[in-house]
């Protein structure tokens, strides 16, 4: 076993009398983060830098480089009666305006793309149904995507991004949630075995904006997510909430970055994961600075990883700096840990047995987390997802293949 059994922090939440941080201290304040849409500004990582030093950085390489293509994957948008699709040159105003890229893959997705797809919720309107986005491999070649969803004020919707096949893909994703608007966002990266997937998602949030954010990882080769939301207004409500399921050889790694610079603002992230199977490995990293003129902010972040089998290995690092002593409250909690053999032997003294034990456990992890999401749809999917990964699960404890399995 990779991990101990119960490796876990865990800060209630508190009024701040200083500037401290919590967890592991990054090298350098976020604050200092380089940013920028020039190539030559961030270099090839070499897997010793801070943001790179839990990736698999050889598995990337194909996303480093400055010539990637736009063939790899097709986009299909089915919108809402009321949403607006449009394709726009890589000149189009409205692209950019969220913040510069932090990262190698970030800078290199918007070197290389030449279109990008803009979804608009018109301002006051309200979806009548989900807006679903369908990113599919085509090829293997290392490719590139650009989204920018915008959420014009006061207007709601519900937008589901999907992630199907098999590609090599350099994604930005640009999340605009104006003044008053509401917005649910939910990525689901449910690629084959060998795909490799790094997405940028950077989200701006006006005066009153509320953004869901889900995330939700389950196939793929590696699968790298980051993040980030930027408050421009006061009110502002950001919730970020991730759930990820890794398997064998798998790397899956989920970055956040939440960027309090504008006073009395709301954030939660809640993330959970399940690990199966060696070589498994899942990372989560989330930042949250709290700047100085920042007052009033309300923030709490929370990361959950249940390992259900030797030779699985999760890293969580909460990072929390605050620059000012006049917050509403802020905290984190991380946990990693085996599976709860305690609650598993008291189901089976009560004559469930062991591998229906096992589910339940498993289903109760995640269960409240699913609820959150709020689409029925996504729900529904992401509970046959779980049903499917246990049903590995149970093999290899019980040394019998899942159904269609040779």
């Amino acid at each position: 076993m990779s991990v101990p059994t119960d490796l876990s922090t865990d800060h209630s939440r508190a009024v701040a009398d200083g500037a401290h941080s919590h967890g592991v201290v990054p090298a350098g304040s976020r604050a200092e983060r380089l940013t920028s849409f020039d190539l030559a500004d961030i270099p090839v990582p070499t897997g010793r830098e801070e943001e790179w030093r839990f990736s698999p950085v050889p598995r990337l390489q194909p996303l480093f480089a400055e010539d990637l293509g736009v063939a790899g994957v097709r986009t299909t948008v089915v919108p809402a009666p009321e949403v607006k699709v449009e394709i726009v040159g890589r000149d189009d105003a409205r692209l950019g305006t969220t913040g510069k890229p932090g990262d190698r893959t970030a800078v290199t997705a918007w070197n290389a793309f030449r279109e990008a797809t803009v979804v608009t919720v018109p301002a006051e309107a309200v979806a009548s149904d989900v807006t679903s986005i369908r990113v599919e491999g085509v090829t293997k070649d290392p490719s590139v995507a650009h989204l920018l969803v915008r959420a014009e004020r006061h207007s709601q919707a519900v937008v589901v991004l999907d992630h199907l096949g098999d590609a090599t893909l350099d994604e930005t994703v640009e999340i605009v949630v104006e003044d008053g608007a509401h917005l649910t966002l939910v990525s689901v990266q449910d690629w084959t075995d060998g795909a490799v997937h790094a997405s940028s998602h950077r989200a701006r949030l006006g005066r009153d904006a509320k953004l869901k954010h889900v995330v939700v990882t389950f196939g793929g080769d590696v699968v790298r997510i980051t993040p980030d939301a930027t408050f421009t207004a006061e009110g502002g409500e950001v919730e970020m909430v991730g759930l990820y399921f890794a398997d064998a050889d798998q790397h899956q790694e989920h970055r956040l970055f939440v960027d309090h610079a504008v006073p009395r603002c709301t954030s939660r992230v809640t993330y959970k994961g399940a690990l199966q199977g060696e070589g498994a490995h899942a990372v989560w990293v989330g930042d949250v600075l709290i700047r100085a003129e920042a007052e009033g902010t309300d923030t709490y972040e929370l990361n959950r990883n249940l390992v259900l089998s030797d030779g699985a290995r999760a890293d969580s690092v909460p990072n929390l700096e605050i620059e000012t002593g006049e917050i509403e409250g802020a905290g984190h909690a991380s946990a990693t840990g085996r599976f709860d053999d305690e609650q598993l032997f008291y189901l089976m003294a009560r004559g469930i047995p062991e591998t229906d034990a096992r589910r339940l456990v498993v289903r109760g992890f995640f269960a409240e987390l699913i609820e959150e999401i709020g689409v029925p749809a996504v729900e529904e999917r992401l509970i046959a997802s779980i049903e499917a990964e246990l049903e590995k699960s149970m093999s290899v404890i019980t040394g019998i293949a899942p159904e269609g399995d040779a």
